[in-house]
């Protein structure tokens, strides 16, 4: 494998886990949030991993599969390892309870309003605020494992399509970034708080990561790359219906999330047959 793209395969899985800290920074730096605008990118996020994962990725892991085991078997693997990426992250969704979602649609007025209307001394006893915070924190860390598997595997395959997937992943992880900023900045009325713990958060995309280079990279032949890469359209069909489309329509309009989701299926079409 070159060198050269493993390191770039490293660095977008980093690139889209740190755009949680873009969700936390508008914690820092801007008062109001663009709900329009984030229903609309979201919906397209979504758009871009399910045109990709069954225009791109599922057939092309289903050739590799078909043409190393037969049509038969290479369509069976290929069916089982694409819902074999659904369920680990259905599981994984399971497997972390939480008091409240950590896809809940967070706004920044939300921290403004709190943190200006409570004394030092409720801030410092609302524990309960803090706990849900820290366990966003953990729940989106743990959730940011395949999704940084995705993009890796990705990249190794397809440099060009692996950072279209990142860009996805990234638009996918600021109203996360907001949902670990929120209470955390409500709890403790620091700001510098809630920007390290969501930025830490998204760091775990880095795990993800590595586990694709130290466990299947040294294995890495047609067949395996045929499992992972339907394993990952598994993984971002799930991602999508699960987390981006119900967070784009409570952060705006039900239309503005379709019309996200439709444009970001028309640029995955277009540059797919430029790119």
């Amino acid at each position: 494998m070159n060198p050269q793209i493993v390191r770039a395969a490293f660095n977008l899985t980093m690139l889209a886990g740190l755009s949680t800290g873009i969700g936390s920074a508008l914690i820092l730096f801007t008062k109001k949030t663009n709900v329009k605008l984030l229903s609309v990118c979201l919906g397209l996020s979504a758009g871009v991993m399910i045109y990709v994962s069954f225009v791109e990725i599922f057939p092309s892991a289903n050739n590799s599969l078909v043409t190393q085991l037969g049509k038969l078997w290479g369509s069976w693997i290929t069916i089982l390892s694409f819902l074999g990426g659904i369920i680990l992250t259905a599981v994984i969704d399971r497997l972390v309870p939480l008091p409240e979602n950590p896809h809940e649609a967070y706004i920044i007025e939300k921290a403004n309003l709190l943190s200006s209307s409570i004394t030092k001394e409720e801030i410092e006893k609302n524990r309960k605020l803090l706990r849900i915070g820290y366990f966003s924190a953990v729940a989106i860390a743990i959730h940011n494992i395949p999704e940084g598997l995705a993009v890796f595997a990705t990249v190794l395959k397809d440099l060009s399509l692996g950072m279209t997937i990142a860009v996805a992943v990234a638009i996918h992880n600021i109203p996360e970034g907001i949902a670990v900023a929120v209470p955390i900045y409500c709890a403790t009325g620091s700001r510098k708080k809630a920007f390290f713990y969501s930025f830490l958060s998204g760091l775990t995309e880095l795990f993800g990561a590595l586990v694709g280079y130290f466990i299947l990279l040294p294995f890495l032949n047609e067949i395996l790359f045929g499992i992972v890469f339907a394993f990952v359209a598994g993984i971002m069909v799930f991602i999508s219906f699960d987390e981006l489309l119900p967070a784009a329509r409570e952060y705006g309009e039900h239309h503005l999330s379709i019309y996200g989701l439709i444009l970001g299926m028309v640029i995955m079409a277009i540059s797919l047959i430029y790119f």
